[in-house]
């Protein structure tokens, strides 16, 4: 645990953008060569966006996101999957969103490059299960946590947004960071061992 946290603590000093390939590779690398076996990849990444309608998203926002969040998906799953498959089969998972299933207005910058993703795990289950590979996602509704709480704070989701999400729930109540955290950890489990190529919703019912 001690010798996670000092990494931890180096990472924040020196943050990873994922869009640099051969960050991506040499960080894989050292966590490999350290520990040892790698069987399992959660990728919880994200841009930090705004929430333009798709008539005010400019080219260069555009540009960003994708290549933060697309290219360094790929990069990321270029560089694990040689070592899943090397120590005889492994998982994915991305953290993705109820979007995909029911558009929120708004939210083009976060959506599309996870659908984007999600072909690619697609790919990835096809191609790779013979090899033990799995590869799924949990797709998130609104979260009490993380980007969540910035958004409120600068009045980009407003009280009239809360109350009006909440009713749009199942449930009427957001979700928790520790239910993400119970549903990554069980689509990475040997209890979801033949699970792969899907998408958990972790919505409160958004999506119905």
């Amino acid at each position: 645990v001690a010798q996670i946290e000092a990494l931890g603590r180096r990472a924040s000093a020196h943050p990873l953008s994922l869009a640099d390939e051969p960050g991506v590779g040499a960080c894989v690398a050292a966590v490999t060569e350290r520990y040892g076996r790698l069987h399992t990849v959660v990728h919880a990444a994200g841009s930090p966006i705004d929430q333009p309608y798709f008539s005010a998203v400019t080219p260069e926002q555009w540009r960003n996101v994708m290549e933060a969040d697309v290219n360094g998906f790929f990069h990321v799953a270029h560089h694990t999957l040689p070592k899943l498959k090397a120590g005889g089969g492994g998982s994915y998972v991305y953290v993705s969103s109820a979007g995909l299933a029911r558009y929120p207005t708004g939210d083009v910058l976060s959506v599309a490059p996870k659908g984007a993703v999600e072909a690619l795990l697609r790919a990835i289950a096809k191609e790779e299960g013979r090899f033990g590979i799995r590869a799924n996602s949990v797709a998130l509704g609104v979260i009490d946590a993380g980007m969540f709480h910035r958004l409120v704070e600068t009045g980009e989701l407003n009280q009239a947004y809360l109350d009006a999400s909440k009713r749009n729930i199942a449930l009427r109540r957001f979700g928790t960071a520790e239910e993400v955290a119970e549903a990554a950890a069980f689509l990475a489990s040997s209890r979801a061992s033949y699970i792969t190529g899907q998408m958990l919703m972790l919505d409160g019912g958004y999506s119905v």
